[in-house]
């Protein structure tokens, strides 16, 4: 497996550093996924505690063999981030210094062939991040009606050919159900235009994102994930989100951008207490990595990184 390399890690280590240098701290890494963002910030803040959250097993068992010299500074919690005020009222802590999410599928499940989430290799069409629970991507291809079909498609994987494929899946898997990666993009490769195959990157990137996605739940839990985090967050705590697709990126964007919004009615003078901004956003848009570190690492070409601080609200 290739080295894991944690994506824009100086920025995030800058970005956290207000919130949690030179005194106790607890931050919950909700995505944990091999360690890299958490081993980093246990290291450069030695009074911070850290609550390590996946949803995968194998990444929990991987991420706390890296993290084992940090002792008990780790909680660990096999959970989905949209269950973070669970895990934090079982661990009885009332409120957090920073949150971070790194969204999408990991390095490690790519390499995992028999996971099912690369379109580049042969594999049971698995794609849970959770392998212990939830439908397969076999069981939506096989099972879904094509009128769903065409709407994961289109709304999860923004597939200009969303019919056309989707209509192909449901005539193949009257001759034989769906169980291998291999046969769904070969399908996928014949039912996309040839001249569509020569630009935009492989034909079943989309199809296949459009998949994981509806077979984690992804956009619906980070819809919940993200507002919980929020309201865990003490005044002067940090969120940072970094995302892979528009999808996701639009999700964090509008939920930022609400709880940063005054709640005054518009006109009135002056700020009503318990009105105003929740959140200072503390990046303009969403950053992205420059070339060199794109170069270094290939996973950062896609990342687009939001970040936000808890602010104090005057009370009613």
């Amino acid at each position: 497996m290739a080295e894991h390399v944690p994506v824009l890690l100086d920025r995030i280590l800058e970005l956290f550093a207000p919130a949690l240098a030179g005194r106790p701290a607890v931050l919950v890494d909700a995505t944990v996924g091999l360690g890299g963002h958490a081993d980093a910030l246990l290291s450069a803040h030695p009074q911070l505690r850290l609550i390590a959250l996946d949803r995968d097993p194998e990444a929990l068992r991987r991420s706390a063999e890296r993290l084992a010299r940090h002792g008990d500074r780790v909680r660990f919690a096999h959970a989905v981030y949209d269950q973070l005020p669970e895990v934090l009222a079982g661990l009885d802590v009332s409120s957090v210094d920073g949150v971070l999410f790194d969204l999408g599928v990991s390095s490690m499940q790519l390499d995992l062939t028999d996971r099912g989430f690369s379109y580049a290799r042969d594999a049971p069409l698995d794609m849970r991040m959770d392998p212990t629970t939830g439908p397969t991507a076999a069981e939506v291809l096989n099972t879904y009606p094509v009128a769903e079909l065409i709407r994961i498609l289109r709304d999860y994987g923004e597939e200009r050919f969303a019919p056309r494929i989707a209509k192909a899946i449901v005539e193949a898997r009257r001759r034989e159900p769906f169980a291998r990666s291999e046969r769904l993009v070969k399908l996928i490769y014949d039912s996309v235009p040839a001249a569509t195959r020569r630009t935009g990157g492989h034909p079943a990137k989309r199809t296949f994102q459009a998949l994981r996605i509806e077979v984690n739940g992804e956009l619906e839990v980070l819809r919940r994930a993200i507002p919980a985090a929020l309201e865990a967050l003490t005044p002067g705590g940090r969120i940072v989100v970094e995302s892979y697709q528009s999808l996701e990126d639009r999700i964090v964007k509008q939920i930022f951008a609400e709880w940063a919004r005054s709640r005054t009615p518009p006109g009135l003078p002056v700020e009503l207490p318990g009105h105003g901004p929740r959140l200072r956003l503390l990046t303009r848009g969403a950053e992205l990595a420059d070339q060199t570190e794109i170069e270094r690492n290939p996973r950062a070409a896609s990342v687009r990184l939001r970040a936000a601080e808890r602010v104090e609200e005057e009370a009613t």
